[in-house]
């Protein structure tokens, strides 16, 4: 049996636990080294997942000498995504690489170029698209259930805080950028993946119109879900908490995201999916592949329905991707495909400061 690929884990923070899990659990990978701002913070968080043995770093580039490291996870805050693929891609290492993948156009142009000239596999961590119920939808999809999809909606109404650890970067323009950027993102690639039928393609988008709004931008009073109680004195948000996103796509079809970070209540990610043969609301189904029904058909998936790291199919998709680099192919969600997940952002940002639709027509 061919020797594991090593792994390297870049950022310790809340989802580094998951990818170090899911790595662990493939047979054909293994984590050897972490790396963190500091040794302390890499150490407690191999300690926490059980590793010992790792190399421990706080500089990327010398973690990038690590003997035999052939992926490495891209766990840092969004900011500095962009200058860590960059070095990790020179360096000729696999990349996972958590979402949002880049915070500017000019960020992301650079990323694939570094990609594109190194040759080396991506993945980024648009990890709803291994959901069971959105895998469960893609397949009937791909089967015809829904027919050709027309309209798609995709909502991300979450009231991010200080109760995520990320926060503190994520609140501000400077670094977290938009609600849109940086939570809303994974609704902008869901709406991708079901304004086209086929099980492993997603929608390639040509105008996106945008406005933003919402109650909350620069209060210090804040509403935390998980424990349904308010605080005072939280450091504030930056942007507009509300965007509601309209896209059309190259195939006819249109789609609505919305992202609320403003919104009193737990979180939520509804979907909808309307097509010339079928409709989904959620996990419920009409289709005439079903004749004679007089009700909605409920599917038994796990829906997401949690913000909880946990709660996400890290293991579907990190072992999708261990498959891509030992079989030499391209994921479906590779920097490529997710750039246009991003230009749908960045063209809503332009469209709220214009006031006028944006057409998308970058190379993809």
């Amino acid at each position: 049996m061919p020797e594991p690929l090593s792994v390297l884990i870049h950022g310790a923070g809340w989802v580094s636990s998951q990818h170090i899990a899911a790595f662990e659990a493939n047979p054909n990978t293994r984590v050897v080294a972490i790396c963190s701002r500091t040794k302390d913070g890499a150490e407690r968080r191999a300690r926490e997942c059980g590793l010992s043995g790792v190399g421990i770093y706080d500089s990327l580039t010398e973690a990038l000498r690590h003997p035999g490291v052939d992926i490495v996870s891209i766990c840092t805050p969004q900011h500095l995504h962009a200058a860590n693929v960059i070095e990790a891609a020179r360096a000729g290492k696999h990349l996972v690489i958590e979402k949002p993948a880049a915070n500017t156009r000019d960020e992301l142009a650079l990323m694939r170029e570094a990609v594109r000239k190194s040759g080396v596999k991506t993945i980024v961590s648009f990890v709803l698209r291994w959901n069971p119920l959105f895998r469960m939808l893609k397949a009937m999809g791909a089967d015809g259930a829904f027919g050709t999809p027309y309209y798609v909606e995709a909502d991300y109404l979450s009231h991010n805080g200080s109760w995520w650890s990320g926060w503190h970067d994520a609140r501000t323009v400077e670094k977290g950028v938009s609600a849109l950027l940086v939570g809303g993102c994974h609704a902008v690639d869901a709406l991708r993946w079901f304004a086209v039928s086929g099980e492993f393609e997603a929608a390639r988008p040509v105008e996106v119109y945008a406005v933003s709004g919402g109650c909350r931008k620069g209060l210090t009073r804040e509403y935390n879900p998980i424990l349904n109680a308010w605080t005072e004195g939280a450091p504030p948000m930056e942007y507009d908490g509300l965007e509601v996103v309209i896209v059309r796509f190259a195939n006819g079809a249109v789609g609505k995201v919305t992202v609320n970070a403003d919104c009193i209540m737990p979180y939520a990610f509804p979907i909808r999916i309307f097509g010339d043969r079928g409709t989904v609301f959620d996990n419920r189904v009409w289709s005439h592949k079903f004749p004679g029904q007089n009700d909605w058909v409920e599917l038994p998936a796990i829906r997401p329905d949690s913000s909880d790291v946990r709660h996400h199919p890290f293991q579907g998709e990190l072992d999708h991707f261990v498959e891509c680099v030992l079989s030499g192919v391209e994921s479906h969600c590779n920097l490529e495909d997710a750039a246009l997940s991003h230009e749908i952002v960045f063209a809503a940002l332009e469209s709220e400061r214009t006031g006028r639709p944006i057409a998308i027509t970058r190379e993809a």
